[in-house]
């Protein structure tokens, strides 16, 4: 790495992972070394790099690297003196947890873009690093290049967030971009996005939304000063919309986009409370969020007094998801540097997670009916039963071996309740089958 002579100090730097991520964290340490050091007032300088193979090629000497640098033992990378700031970029829950904690307990500051282990363990996490006052920083776990992270917690910091929704896995965007774009049904798409390396060889993660749980967990935390783990979101995945629902949709001026959602609400007594949920949702074409197409990804923010705001950009890759650690490690270098700490955690509200029943939401539900008088008027008792308003009913071209095929759109009602009278539906006569269930966001209802 160049030397600067004119920053006298040094910062070692431990990179825990050497993937896609952690190559282009490398090399952009690497090539703006002069640059970094001249933010940071004091030079980056990798002491090592933690691998499970150090046999293999990871493009070292291309950027004049020493292989020296390799290591497999990460615990004794994490505990070396010359050792300032650990960088984590391996991913999973175990070992990287324990080398996140022993990082702390000696005083080194973490940058990571584990989504997963903090939307599960960020409490302790963020208490071993105030314990050490050190800091924790993650701006790369939750949309990739998308600075997110921050502004929640400093720009708006004197502000009160009452909403933060947005589409924050690109895998599931690519796919039902694709699927609206092509009308083709999800298998194929989800193939096509396999080919292209949008989605990995097992995408439970992605199709059926853990990964975005977990990213809401971390932004609900976050906006609403109240620790959330991913066990708290509830959470649905996007394998059940069909071709027939992107059409449908765009009947209503709507596309399905799979949604986080992390809303502040308040019941009739005033209390505040979390509600924290991933699932697809019909989103009106003239919303912002309904514009991001491909494997891109948005966050939209509501706040008291700064109104609404837009994050947008590539919510994944090597060099964007680089980019938000690097931003951090800046940052937490800078702290280095002078002695000082970033925002720390913030957790004083402990307001409650609201329980999905609880939640105000509209259904889309379609479903095949007998072809026959009274059909209609039975179905929507079924609504009025449970005090449920039906906004919107069409029927479809009919097929002699299904019947009608009926689609209702409704107004807001609890959640509890809407489930309730789907349950119901599917037990009438005249319901052949209910076909598809579907919530509807980002309307004024």
């Amino acid at each position: 790495m160049t030397e600067n002579t004119d920053q006298a100090k040094e910062l070692g730097v431990a990179l825990l992972g050497m993937g896609t991520v952690g190559a282009e964290v490398a090399r952009i340490l690497v090539e703006n070394a002069d640059d970094l050091a001249a933010r940071v007032g004091a030079n980056l300088v990798i002491r090592g790099i933690a691998v499970r193979d150090t046999g293999k090629d990871r493009g070292l000497k291309e950027l004049g690297l020493k292989k020296s640098l390799l290591t497999d033992d990460a615990e004794a990378l994490v505990g070396r003196d010359d050792v300032d700031i650990v960088v984590e970029v391996m991913g999973g829950i175990e070992p990287t947890r324990t080398l996140m904690l022993s990082a702390f307990k000696a005083g080194k500051s973490v940058v990571t873009a584990n989504k997963a282990l903090l939307a599960e363990y960020t409490g302790q996490l963020a208490d071993a690093a105030n314990k050490a006052r050190a800091d924790l920083y993650f701006e790369a776990a939750v949309a990739g290049a998308i600075p997110v992270i921050r502004p929640l917690q400093q720009s708006l910091a004197g502000d009160s967030v009452e909403l933060v929704a947005g589409i924050v896995n690109g895998t599931t965007n690519f796919i039902l971009s694709n699927m609206a774009e092509k009308g083709e049904a999800y298998e194929t798409v989800l193939a096509e996005a396999g080919r292209l390396g949008y989605a990995e060889a097992d995408p439970t993660a992605d199709v059926e939304g853990y990964d975005a749980a977990s990213k809401a967990a971390i932004l609900a935390s976050i906006a609403f000063h109240t620790r959330v783990k991913a066990d708290d979101v509830y959470r649905e995945g996007i394998t059940g919309v069909t071709a027939a629902d992107i059409e449908a949709a765009k009947a209503f001026d709507c596309t399905i986009k799979l949604l986080a959602i992390c809303e502040k609400i308040t019941d009739a007594q005033g209390a505040h409370r979390v509600s924290a949920r991933v699932y697809p949702a019909l989103v009106p074409l003239k919303h912002p969020l309904a514009s991001v197409d491909g494997a891109y990804n948005a966050v939209f923010v509501e706040a008291e007094n700064a109104g609404r705001l837009m994050f947008y950009g590539a919510g994944a890759g090597g060099a964007p998801t680089a980019s938000a650690v690097m931003g951090d490690l800046v940052a937490a270098a800078r702290n280095k540097v002078v002695s000082g700490r970033g925002p720390r955690d913030s957790a004083y509200a402990k307001l409650p997670i609201a329980p999905i029943g609880e939640v105000l939401t509209r259904y889309y539900v379609a479903m095949e009916v007998a072809d026959r008088p009274g059909v209609l008027s039975a179905v929507a008792n079924e609504f009025t039963a449970r005090d449920v308003s039906i906004s919107t009913v069409r029927q479809q071209a009919d097929t002699p071996e299904r019947g009608a095929r009926l689609v209702i759109l409704t107004h807001q009602a609890p959640d509890a309740a809407l489930s309730a009278t789907v349950e119901a539906l599917k037990n009438l006569d005249v319901v052949t089958a209910v076909s598809s269930v579907l919530r509807v966001e980002g309307t004024n209802d």
